[in-house]
């Protein structure tokens, strides 16, 4: 087992190997194998880029994302020319560009809403604004309207599980609550957890999913 010491050195230096992000401003915390983010980055999207990055360091069982966003003066955009943006951006996606999606913005913060039909659609969205210069945080409150029955939700996902083979799906369990899913167990890799919450995406209606898979190493 790696001590907390080895993953904190671990994870900075991936860090500081990874191009896409300026590691200089992030503070790496490890606690028994939770490691707490901290610091601040010039935009919304390197908030996220430092956490999936992070996942990829063997040993990290969970993150708490404390980072703080502070753009710089030559990031800064008006609330119109983020909803701008954002409006281009959901309609140039093929993943989302055939929904009715609206972007409201006030004060760099994005709420996006509407309806789509596939659960996949919902983050696709998100996504596409993520990376959009100026945006400090996104509110998702798009909702997936399929009409769906949990007990074949249920089994799509456990098939799609089986047909894939990435993990062992013993160790997994799906609960079914109107259009929410819920993942329980333990999976080996922070891919195998993402690959669960993928494959449960993917299922027609589902509107959410509540992954609470946690690592065993």
């Amino acid at each position: 087992m790696k001590t907390d010491t080895d993953i904190r050195r671990d994870v900075e230096s991936e860090l500081q190997w990874d191009p896409s992000i300026d590691d200089s401003t992030i503070g790496v915390v490890v606690h028994q194998g939770v490691v707490t983010l901290t610091g601040e980055v010039g935009h919304y999207g390197g908030k996220w880029t430092a956490e999936d990055i992070t996942k990829r360091v063997k040993g990290v069982r969970a993150i708490a994302n404390e980072i703080q966003i502070k753009i710089h003066r030559a990031g800064t955009r008006s609330d119109t020319e983020i909803a701008e943006a954002a409006a281009n951006a959901l309609r140039w996606d093929v993943t989302t560009c055939t929904a009715q999606l609206q972007a409201i913005v006030k004060d760099a913060y994005v709420t996006l809403s509407g309806d789509v039909r596939w659960g996949f659609q919902k983050t696709a969205a998100e996504t596409a604004v993520r990376n959009l210069m100026g945006v400090k945080a996104i509110i998702n409150d798009i909702r997936v309207t399929t009409a769906i029955k949990p007990a074949d939700v249920k089994q799509k996902i456990e098939d799609a599980f089986k047909r894939q083979a990435i993990f062992d799906t013993k160790d997994i369990k799906i609960n079914v609550s109107e259009s929410t899913v819920t993942l329980k167990g333990h999976v080996r890799t922070w891919k195998e957890r993402e690959d669960a919450a993928l494959a449960a995406w993917a299922a027609p209606g589902v509107g959410n999913v509540e992954n609470q898979l946690y690592l065993q190493f």
